[in-house]
């Protein structure tokens, strides 16, 4: 019997994941027996209007970890700061020792094109550390480091905020993900994160950030004429793998 393979949704911030790819990461766990788990860059310590940034990163931990369980998943953070997120030689090898730790044969990050640059810096950070990842001579100083990954995992890009890059202009996927029968799970996981609703509220100018979240992935539904949906791009670069597995484990 085949070993299950292992699935990481590596984002910038806690509720990331949830609203970008939680449906199909409730799909490969129910439907393809997928091992989960989940990273952030950050613990989200910018992401309030009244907390000092160690407390509210505590609150965030708490509700990042909440949302993993609910998927059995488990849970990493790479101890970036908000809005602090840098392309440099430390947070590859933070970033590299999470893809290790996690042993992901799937990984889903944001897209390289974003409103936000924490996102962006994600992505390239997620990128560079699937592929250093098997390599053995990019040493992570950790103390009890993770062995390096026998091969590049698959990679995609989920749809940014909006499908729109910074410019505002359309981002097309790939392909998308019908989410339908697991939309009441995603949104399990959205409410987990609690604190969100007043930080989204007072910066954003968004309320009901969970019907925001299921207007947009009712609109990616519409396009392939199921209920709800989920964008994604494949990285597709020299040396990563080629074949979309997650149309192979999902029958999308």
């Amino acid at each position: 019997m085949s070993k299950p393979l292992r699935v990481l949704a590596f984002m910038a911030h806690p509720d990331d994941a949830e609203i970008l790819c939680g449906g199909v990461l409730t799909r490969l766990k129910q439907e393809a027996n997928c091992s989960i788990a989940i990273a952030t860059a950050t613990s989200g310590d910018c992401g309030t209007m009244e907390h000092r940034p160690d407390e509210i990163a505590r609150i965030r931990h708490r509700e990042a970890v909440a949302a993993a369980s609910i998927l059995d998943a488990d849970y990493y953070c790479a101890g970036c700061l908000d809005i602090l997120i840098a392309y440099d030689a430390a947070t590859v090898r933070a970033f590299t020792e999470v893809v290790r730790k996690a042993r992901p044969d799937i990984v889903f990050t944001h897209y390289p094109d974003d409103y936000m640059i924490d996102h962006e810096m994600t992505s390239r950070l997620v990128r560079t550390a699937c592929f250093g990842a098997p390599a053995p001579n990019l040493l992570t100083g950790a103390i009890d480091p993770a062995p390096r990954l026998p091969t590049i995992p698959h990679l995609y890009y989920a749809d940014p905020v909006e499908f729109k890059d910074l410019l505002g202009r359309p981002i097309e996927p790939h392909f998308i993900v019908d989410i339908s029968r697991v939309i009441e799970v995603k949104e399990r996981m959205l409410a987990s994160h609690v604190s969100q609703r007043e930080w989204l509220r007072a910066h954003h100018k968004m309320d009901h950030y969970i019907e925001t979240m299921k207007r947009a992935a009712a609109e990616r539904g519409k396009r392939i004429g199921k209920a709800y949906g989920e964008g994604f791009c494949q990285h597709l670069g020299h040396g990563y793998p080629q074949d979309n597995i997650i149309v192979g484990l999902l029958k999308t």
